[in-house]
């Protein structure tokens, strides 16, 4: 699904408003594997949707990366830390696949909105849907078991086995690799 699409389905604006603020402010990319598209600390003021592809969100502790997110198709994200809170994004960004994406500068899309109260639905949809992902992800970790985590992940991405080197996987749930084989040995 293009970004129009998708917008317009998420928002009900009209289709053509959307084409003239897409085609404004986003650039597509064509992008490839293992790309890196962010750096932590980083003065990032990007806003992404994945048209196409598989994204890792991740930082480093103790000399190891760490998973904090994927991000697939029809999914955006931004540095919410850098621009609402003044910090640099503790964040790496990369693809794991070859990816399609639509990029803009999130400053000039704010702008926007606020000069059209009509794009408001726009707003609010990026911030629910990254208050969405971060509250998604304190509950899992707080409150599931390692297989209760595995199950959600494979319920929100079904294809991430195949899309994914298992090391990232592991790390997104909290558990080792080893303990992902016993898990994953639980469903043959």
């Amino acid at each position: 699904m293009t970004l129009v699409e998708y917008l317009h389905q998420e928002t009900q604006i009209d289709p053509q408003a959307l084409n003239d603020l897409v085609g404004s402010l986003f650039v597509r990319q064509e992008v490839k594997k293992y790309q890196c598209l962010l750096k932590a600390g980083s003065q990032a003021e990007q806003l992404f949707f994945v048209e196409q592809g598989l994204l890792r969100l991740f930082y480093h502790k103790n000399k190891k990366d760490i998973t904090h997110n994927f991000l697939i198709e029809e999914m955006f994200y931004f540095p919410v830390e850098y621009l609402y809170f003044d910090k640099l994004s503790p964040f790496h960004l990369e693809t794991l696949e070859d990816s399609t994406l639509w990029v803009a500068n999130f400053r000039e899309v704010e702008a926007q909105i606020d000069q059209h109260q009509e794009l408001e639905r726009l707003m609010r949809l990026l911030l629910l849907s990254a208050i969405k992902s971060l509250t998604e992800r304190l509950y899992t970790v707080k409150f599931q078991t390692a297989q209760e985590r595995y199950d959600l992940l494979l319920k929100n991405y079904p294809q991430i086995l195949l899309r994914a080197p298992l090391g990232h996987i592991a790390s997104l749930l909290g558990i080792t690799q080893q303990t992902l084989s016993v898990i994953r040995g639980n469903y043959k």
